[in-house]
């Protein structure tokens, strides 16, 4: 216990284990319990080298040298670093005062009326995008006239793959449906990353059985679409070390993949994500973003997700945040991936020759009455695609029949 306890003086912050001693096949057994430290207080490092050299992650069986930038990462949050308001040395403040940069001004006073009588220089100050007279990062970002100017790569990459992997290739060989490196200012880059999803997704009609109404619906729901751009955007990591990376948004023929340099930021953790407010990495572009009117900034992002998702009855979103990078996966319904009960999986078998109302009765006969199973499977299945309307266009005409689609 002494020796143990010895090493962990050694470590920085100091760690605290909880020992507890019991007898084991006639031999003394002692165990020491680690508690995880807080995010605030990572990275834990031996001090004896210090934190780059000190500090290691767990990765499979073994232990992994933390990189420079996973240090950094825990750093930035515990000295409050805001990397959104660094300065391009070859920026100057006329690059920021565009007609986007003059709305926003008029805007905020319209919005913060005790605002209202600081002049321009002093708003830019407050709100974050200047500093010593020079534009910051997220002055740029937000109002340039070309941001990319300053920061070329802090950009959204866009990829639309004729498979599930991004190697593979159509029947034509073309190795991409569509390709677009996406540039501007946070809003452009929003509205054309939101574009380019739409003209790579698929819209579907689908017929109400009751009602004949029709209703388009995307591969997934549009709202989900454009909150995972916006968080991307506004939480990706700004710092030095990221420069280089863009957002990329990738979509397979099963999934939806968007991807953004910065992990996790603070406390937040995946088992917390959606259930509580979490720490914000850029609250100056943040709050910009809302006073325009394209975020709450209310924690709200990551449940609307998830409901938008449940709602479309989709899987879930998977979300994934490892060495740096947070990647959030949305999976389409195809036939395949959609559990079916064994009424579901009779009808859809007996579909395969387009059957009428009175013939699907006839199949359930004693066991369920038909407007039990038009309710509850057939107009299900004809939401997901998975049944056909031989007519249409009059969803309660006496001569439809439904029949299996190939889908």
């Amino acid at each position: 216990m002494k020796q143990v306890d010895a090493q962990c003086q050694q470590m920085t912050p100091i760690v605290r284990p909880l020992f507890t001693v019991t007898q084991l096949e006639e031999q003394t057994v002692v165990s020491a319990e680690i508690q995880e430290v807080d995010n605030a207080d990572k990275p834990c490092f031996y001090s004896g080298v210090g934190r780059l050299k000190g500090s290691y992650i767990r990765s499979g069986d073994g232990d992994r040298l933390m990189t420079e930038y996973e240090v950094y990462s825990f750093e930035a949050f515990r000295k409050r670093i805001q990397d959104e308001l660094r300065i391009s040395e070859r920026a100057e403040i006329n690059d920021m005062k565009t007609k986007a940069f003059e709305l926003y001004l008029n805007t905020l006073r319209i919005k913060k009326p005790h605002l209202a009588e600081l002049p321009d220089k002093e708003l830019c100050r407050l709100q974050g995008f200047t500093s010593d007279d020079k534009p910051t990062l997220a002055g740029l970002m937000l109002f340039s006239a070309y941001p990319q100017a300053f920061f070329p790569q802090l950009c959204i990459t866009a990829v639309s793959v004729p498979g599930t992997e991004i190697s593979s290739n159509s029947a034509v060989g073309e190795r991409f449906i569509d390709n677009k490196k996406i540039d501007g200012t946070l809003v452009q880059m929003l509205n054309d990353a939101l574009l380019f999803v739409r003209n790579n997704m698929h819209t579907a009609t689908i017929i109400n059985p009751d009602t004949g109404k029709r209703n388009d619906r995307t591969d997934y729901p549009i709202i989900a679409i454009r909150e995972l751009i916006i968080n991307a955007l506004v939480h990706r990591d700004y710092s030095i070390h990221t420069d280089s990376t863009p957002i990329t948004i990738k979509m397979y023929t099963d999934r939806f993949e968007i991807e953004n340099p910065g992990g996790l930021y603070g406390r937040m953790t995946l088992d917390r994500l959606g259930k509580v407010s979490a720490d914000t990495r850029n609250p100056a572009i943040a709050n910009a973003m809302e006073i325009l009117g394209e975020t709450e900034n209310r924690y709200s992002g990551i449940p609307t997700i998830i409901h938008a998702m449940e709602e479309y009855g989709l899987p879930a979103p998977i979300f994934e945040n490892d060495r740096g990078v947070f990647r959030v996966t949305l999976y389409k319904n195809k036939k395949a991936d959609i559990e079916l009960n064994d009424a579901e999986t009779r009808l859809l078998n007996y579909c395969k020759t387009p059957r009428s109302r009175s013939e699907i009765e006839k199949l359930f006969e004693g066991e369920m009455t038909i407007a039990y199973v038009m309710e509850k499977y057939v107009h299900k299945l004809i939401e997901n695609g998975q049944l056909g309307m031989t007519i249409p266009e009059k969803p309660k005409s006496k001569y439809q029949k439904y029949y299996t689609t190939k889908r």
